[in-house]
């Protein structure tokens, strides 16, 4: 029995999937970045969660850069999520690299390191690739996009929605349900895990893993709607 799923990182970022909005929590100023950057280094996972939570923004923009048409976005959101995961982790700190710009070079790589292992890289990106212009005809960059202050989901409403959803995959799933929905998007405190590792680590097949997800968030969609 999977036991009881705990509020993380994964539940905010499965919050936002469902709901289908392209808002996320406002990035970090350098004066909030730096004391948890320290905290963290120190051991300190509230810390870490907060780091992470603040730069899931990366891993989406970074997402839509890429295309393959044989390979579900989902599993690149997982991807992603883990390289985020990784960057924060093994960031030292330093005045010469910013956090976000290692992390996207993280995010990059193992969305990279996916397409490679499969054969099937079908683009690359980077976040000094000029992806736009504003409105005085000046180059934007990723990282310049991802820096821009935008309309953001209130913190709070977005804690309730996650709080709700935790609800939501205790009472309306089955275990079955909880377990692959819990490895797919990380929620029980892990790295998120692709569809194929979903399956091998549960012994089923990859195909009975899509159907069975698919079931469950639109089940998840549906109590997130009422």
């Amino acid at each position: 029995m999977l036991p009881f799923l705990s509020f993380t990182v994964g539940f905010l970022f499965l919050a936002l999937y469902l709901s289908g909005k392209n808002s996320f929590p406002k990035p970090l100023s350098p004066e909030e970045e730096a004391p948890l950057i320290e905290k963290m280094l120190s051991g300190d996972k509230k810390a870490r969660s907060v780091l992470i939570e603040r730069n899931l923004r990366l891993v989406a923009h970074i997402v839509k850069k890429y295309y393959a048409a044989d390979v579900d976005n989902d599993d690149l959101v997982s991807i992603g999520t883990i390289g985020l995961i990784k960057g924060i982790d093994s960031y030292k700190g330093g005045k010469n690299t910013r956090l976000s710009t290692y992390a996207s070079r993280c995010i990059e790589n193992e969305i990279l390191m996916y397409f490679r292992s499969t054969k099937k890289l079908s683009a690359e990106v980077s976040i000094d690739e000029t992806i736009d212009t504003d409105k005085d005809g000046n180059s934007l960059t990723l990282i310049d996009v991802l820096s821009v202050d935008d309309t953001i989901a209130d913190d709070i409403d977005l804690k309730l929605r996650s709080e709700k959803l935790c609800l939501a995959v205790r009472d309306r799933l089955t275990e079955r349900e909880r377990a692959i929905i819990a490895l797919r998007y990380g929620l029980a405190n892990s790295a998120p895990l692709t569809q194929r590792e979903t399956a091998k680590k549960l012994g089923i097949s990859r195909s009975y893993v899509s159907r069975i997800e698919k079931k469950a968030l639109e089940t998840l969609k549906e109590e997130m709607e009422k």
